[in-house]
């Protein structure tokens, strides 16, 4: 499956080249084809000797209908490039020529057409043709010489077509959607249809697709053909009808694109460098941007000769090496440009657009993974994959990997740096603190998702449990440490006799105390404000031990010399254990009967 689109001077035979090589008639509208001058896109299809299914797309040649020409031949990754052997090279010969090298196209077959009136020109024509495209990427493209009239030369190119088609770049079949729209109509009985050129990934038939034009929509693709057959499944590079549910024909457009849904950057703001054409800033500030099949209004902002910044009126599915065209609608001049970053930082400060100059010079158009990751300090490997940066196996020894998020060494040293003096900061104002709550952590830090706390954590090497992060544990409990250390003496004279709560008040062991008291190992909190030492469990079970089998509350309270208020909290902490079990509401029975005298 293979898409090809034409290019040259008007009324050099373009069409009639498609018509007689398909059988199809591309001009579809009665006003073309009365006046002879393909105003809008035309497609046809046709199979090769080989078995190659091929699509055509043909284009305008006159300069009025430029836009609809760079609609046609944008998601064209093949051209015929044509010329008429009785007129040579033209002006707009020329305009699709630099059309062709802003847009990188750089595979397809050049067509001298016309060679029944002229077939000693020929030879001029093509070497006139050959210096012309010099320096484009159809410098060695195969010539042939053609006649659509009489026939002469059409199996030469059919089969030159099918060398050059085969020698192309295999597309990515399994690759995210992005398919501009060329067209919309509706059906009776079918409804919305869509057609366009498919160029990697494939669509299937009730696919979940979203449609993105002035907004955004949710569609489904109801049915499927290409070359006028109704099929299951389209791969690239291919002509497609979608035949969409959920959205009405009227309200899709050209320039429109069916997406993978959440796999692209949709992006207003761009930063791109001058591939071809004038030098950015020789172009107006207000200019038309073709991208796809879409032509949006936009404004330029170059920060030298070759990069700028592009502001764009509508959100764009862009990815990294995307080509557009800047043209001036006045002049009629175009740069062609690559898309170097789709979510470029903002321009704050004077001087910010010459430094992002030289951050952008050396930029590849395939993104510099290192860089994304450094200005964002952390990213997801999802957002990096919408942004179009391809991810290597083995990162670079300054990028860490914590599950799906690739962040960066210097950011990651100073997050833990600064949570390393947050946890200190917390400890020397409140010295019985649990440690730094998980909320105030990720505040202190400015962490873009809370997820990386945990790493943040590991690398400053503090601990994070109960939902607190602490340092290394203090040994002591500063001011409280008296008043704990004599409530111990009491409770082991009397292990079950917890004191009440205005008894914890009078030694001044407040709930912090308490807390750091039991982190340390030193006092054990039950329900009900009991606190016992943690030895008291075990010093339960050696006289529960001693108790008949199945025992009341009572005769526990009894066995322990304590209260009820005591006794209840305590026993439904040893159930919890595991070491007694509860029979109903008054009895229970030693499981483990645990340290016996």
């Amino acid at each position: 499956m293979y898409v090809v689109a034409t290019a040259g001077h008007v009324d050099h035979g373009k069409s009639a080249l498609v018509r007689a090589l398909t059988g199809t008639e591309p001009d579809r509208w009665s006003e073309e084809r009365r006046r002879g001058l393909t105003i809008d896109l035309g497609f046809a299809s046709m199979t090769t000797p080989s078995g190659a299914q091929l699509s055509f797309v043909d284009v305008p040649g006159h300069e009025r209908f430029l836009g609809n020409m760079l609609a046609g031949i944008g998601p064209a990754p093949v051209v015929c490039f044509v010329v008429a052997a009785d007129e040579g090279w033209r002006p707009q010969s020329a305009e699709h020529r630099d059309a062709l090298r802003a847009l990188g196209i750089e595979r397809g077959v050049v067509v001298i057409t016309r060679t029944d009136l002229a077939s000693e020109r020929v030879d001029t024509v093509t070497a006139q043709v050959r210096e012309e495209l010099a320096g484009t990427g159809l410098h060695d493209a195969p010539v042939v010489a053609v006649s659509a009239h009489t026939g002469a030369g059409l199996g030469l190119l059919v089969d030159t077509l099918d060398e050059v088609l085969a020698a192309a770049p295999k597309p990515l079949q399994q690759g995210r959607i992005r398919l501009w729209i060329d067209r919309s109509f509706s059906i009776r009985g079918a409804g919305t249809v869509v057609t366009g050129t498919l160029p990697a990934g494939t669509l299937t038939t009730g696919d979940r697709l979203s449609l993105l034009g002035a907004g955004a929509s949710a569609v489904t693709v109801r049915g499927l053909q290409q070359h006028g057959a109704t099929v299951a499944t389209v791969g690239p590079v291919s002509r497609v009808a979608v035949n969409l549910r959920g959205i009405a024909a009227d309200a899709v457009h050209r320039g429109d694109a069916l997406l993978t849904p959440d796999a692209w950057q949709l992006t207003s703001e761009l930063d791109v460098r001058r591939g071809s054409g004038p030098e950015l800033p020789e172009l107006p500030e207000h200019l038309m941007v073709h991208f796809g099949t879409l032509a949006v209004p936009a404004r330029l902002r170059p920060f030298d000769g070759t990069t700028a910044r592009v502001l764009l009126e509508r959100e764009v599915p862009a990815t990294l090496g995307d080509r557009m065209i800047l043209r001036d609608n006045g002049s009629r001049r175009f740069a062609g440009v690559r898309v170097l970053d789709v979510e470029p930082p903002r321009l704050r400060r004077r001087g910010a657009g010459a430094r992002r100059a030289r951050q952008l010079a050396d930029r590849p158009p395939t993104g510099d993974l290192r860089a994304e990751v450094a200005r964002r300090g952390a990213v997801r490997r999802d957002q990096l994959e919408r942004l179009g940066i391809v991810l290597p196996a083995n990162p670079a020894q300054d990028i860490v990997v914590h599950g799906n998020w690739w962040i960066h060494r210097a950011a990651l040293d100073g997050w833990s740096e600064a949570l390393q003096a947050a946890v200190a900061a917390d400890l020397a104002r409140h010295p019985l603190s649990a440690g730094l709550t998980r909320g105030a952590a990720i505040s202190a830090l400015g962490l873009p998702d809370a997820s990386l706390l945990d790493v943040v954590v590991a690398a400053a090497g503090l601990t994070r449990q109960s939902g607190v992060v602490t340092g290394t544990t203090a040994s002591d409990l500063g001011s409280a440490e008296t008043a704990v250390a004599t409530l111990e003496r009491r409770l082991r004279q009397a292990p079950f006799a917890a004191p009440e709560a205005d008894e914890l008040a009078e030694l001044g062991i407040g709930r912090e105390a308490l807390a750091a008291a039991e982190r340390l190992g030193r006092l054990l909190r039950l329900g009900d404000g009991v606190v016992l030492l943690p030895t008291a469990p075990a010093l339960a079970m050696r006289e529960l031990a001693r108790l008949p089998d199945v025992f009341t509350t009572s005769e526990a309270r009894r066995a322990l010399s304590t209260t009820r208020r005591v006794a209840i909290p305590l026993l439904e902490h040893l159930d919890a254990r595991g070491w007694t079990r509860r029979i109903d509401a008054g009895h229970r029975t030693v499981v483990r009967a645990g340290v016996r005298a």
